[in-house]
């Protein structure tokens, strides 16, 4: 899988969640990461392959199972790694670019949808703002709400394990609350 966005939504955190989960379960990980101007807000991208044997972290063209955005214009930078079977799970925020007219949520969603049927676009930011009262677990909620809709092959208790494994203590029962909230 290939998770994207920009720098401070917490992507090599959700790195971190999926490898801990994967590796309770025995499976073989490999991840990279890409994560230039990321102090600054530029671009991330992720990568995480995990199996029975896994000899690479990066996935060849159009072999992604998820790819899944924390801000939808950053999703788009998965399309050459997506087939028609590849699930897109975004995160419907729009961060606007300097100097460019932002795309819309239907543009990009249309645009993915060219590709593969299999597009969920989520108000992550929206939900997690209104329940929670804070928008930076919008990743924490995009991940678990795959993980209960069966769209990563791993376990939910896993994930809890890896929560509380991975996340600092003063921002663990907030991630958690956001686990529980993303099983509604």
């Amino acid at each position: 899988m290939m998770v994207t966005g920009t720098g401070g939504q917490g992507l090599i955190t959700i790195l971190q969640i999926i490898s801990e989960a994967a590796m309770i379960e025995g499976y073989d990980i490999k991840t990279s990461e890409l994560h230039g101007l990321s102090q600054r807000g530029g671009s991330v991208e992720v990568y995480i392959r995990f199996g029975k044997k896994v000899y690479s972290p990066l996935i060849p063209q159009g072999k992604a199972d998820l790819i899944m955005g924390l801000e939808a214009q950053e999703a788009l930078k998965g399309v050459y790694f997506a087939n028609p079977k590849t699930t897109f799970l975004i995160n419907e925020n729009i961060i606007p670019i300097p100097l460019k007219k932002p795309l819309t949520k239907n543009e990009i969603s249309n645009s993915l949808k060219k590709i593969s049927k299999n597009v969920f676009m989520i108000p992550a930011k929206e939900i997690c703002r209104e329940k929670l009262g804070t928008e930076v677990v919008a990743g924490t909620y995009l991940l678990s709400w795959a993980v209960f809709k069966k769209i990563i092959p791993l376990e939910a208790l896993s994930v809890l394990k890896a929560l509380k494994k991975v996340i600092p203590p003063k921002h663990l029962e907030l991630n958690i609350k956001t686990f529980e909230l993303a099983k509604e």
